[in-house]
């Protein structure tokens, strides 16, 4: 049964990690990685992110606006909740479920359209 997560979640057909399984010290793909199913892991390695490791120091806004002008089409806003998971995650912070991290990205495009450099390798 899915409790707690929105409905978007509920109709993926991939399978994504559960951010209570990951372990540390077993991560080899992206899909290791909390949140991560095949479709973000395909998203990822358009931004060539190929490993883990490649996210750490990234800033997620800019991920996503980096994936938006490669494919040419602007991708649902709850992408940047999962790169924010993963990129915190890779940065040492606890595991979570990406639907934890909607009201801080609502509260910072809240702000005004922000400008990020899809090139900046930098978190926040």
């Amino acid at each position: 049964m899915l409790r707690d997560k929105p409905e978007s979640i509920q109709s993926l057909g991939s399978r994504i990690m559960n951010p209570h399984s990951v372990d540390r010290a077993k991560l080899e793909h992206l899909t290791d990685l909390p949140n991560v199913g095949k479709s973000i892991a395909a998203d990822l390695r358009l931004l060539y992110i190929h490993n883990p490791e490649q996210l750490e120091g990234r800033c997620p806004y800019a991920m996503y606006e980096q994936l938006c002008q490669t494919t040419e089409s602007r991708h649902d806003p709850c992408i940047i909740d999962v790169f924010i998971s993963i990129t915190r995650f890779m940065n040492g912070d606890t595991p979570r479920s990406w639907w934890e991290y909607t009201a801080e990205r609502k509260k910072e495009y809240a702000l005004g359209p922000a400008k990020y450099d899809a090139a900046a390798p930098r978190s926040r």
